[in-house]
């Protein structure tokens, strides 16, 4: 039976007990996410940002004429390229990655990532969650003004486009960890690509819902143009920055967010 503080009448331990392991454990720290340090990932995460806003600006045109089927043709191949990148430059969710600040204790065996996460199973779960998102996002595009009723089918594409950018590579990168996703959502997470990328379009769309109402009479203002180009060169330019420049700070830390 151990003793008794006779002035708190509360029973206390020796030193060195178990009382440590009832310590409320502090919370992990969020790392930021790298991208893999080999030659193909680096070529790819290069690549990537000049393939979309090449596809972009090679399909403005017919965006402005035909936003609706322009978008959804382009689906597919943003889900291939966004897949593509994240299964080969960016480590999977739960992987060694995240253990990496953690030493190994002396005499302790590393253990071995073959039974960790599958990066392609992984990238299809990312898939369905940015899908089951989309709806969030346009709820947000009508709470941030775009239209309610009309062009119903133009807002569910541009969040689609905008959770393929923005959401997926989140997913995939950070899971369903709450903490991971809290830190996210309120900007408190170290920057890197993924973060970066998110952060990049929301400001790349809603910076590109300024021309819209101004009185210029142009085609290109009508919605959603200015929005996906916006979102696109936000995200893309956002998120390269992020990973290159800005990689591991934190906004209101030294050297600023992109």
């Amino acid at each position: 039976m151990p003793p008794v503080d006779p002035v708190t009448m509360s029973s206390t331990l020796a030193k060195g007990s178990s009382t440590q392991g009832a310590e409320p454990k502090a919370k992990a720290a969020i790392h930021p996410v790298p991208v893999f340090d080999t030659p193909l990932a680096k070529g790819i995460a290069f690549a990537r940002p000049a393939a979309l806003l090449g596809l972009l600006a090679l399909r403005f045109n017919a965006l402005v004429a035909e936003p609706v089927s322009t978008l959804q043709s382009a689906l597919p191949v943003v889900v291939a390229i966004q897949a593509v990148y994240a299964v080969l430059c960016l480590p999977v969710a739960g992987s060694q990655h995240a253990k990496a600040t953690k030493k190994a204790r002396p005499g302790e065996k590393k253990k071995s990532d073959a039974t960790g996460p599958n990066p392609i199973s992984t990238a299809i779960l990312s898939l369905v969650l940015a899908a089951i998102a989309t709806p969030a996002v346009h709820v947000l595009f009508i709470l941030f003004g775009a239209p309610f009723l009309d062009h119903a089918a133009h807002t569910i594409l541009c969040s689609a486009h905008f959770a393929l950018l923005g959401l997926f590579p989140v997913f995939y990168a950070r899971g369903v960890d709450s903490q991971a996703l809290i830190a996210v959502a309120g900007g408190s997470a170290p920057l890197d690509e993924t973060f970066g990328g998110l952060v990049g379009a929301l400001v790349g769309a809603w910076l590109g819902a300024v021309p819209i109402p101004l009185d210029w009479d142009r085609e290109w203002q009508r919605w959603p143009v200015t929005i996906v180009a916006g979102m696109y060169a936000g995200s893309l330019l956002c998120g390269w920055a992020s990973g290159a420049v800005f990689y591991g700070k934190r906004w209101g830390g030294s050297g600023g967010p992109c």
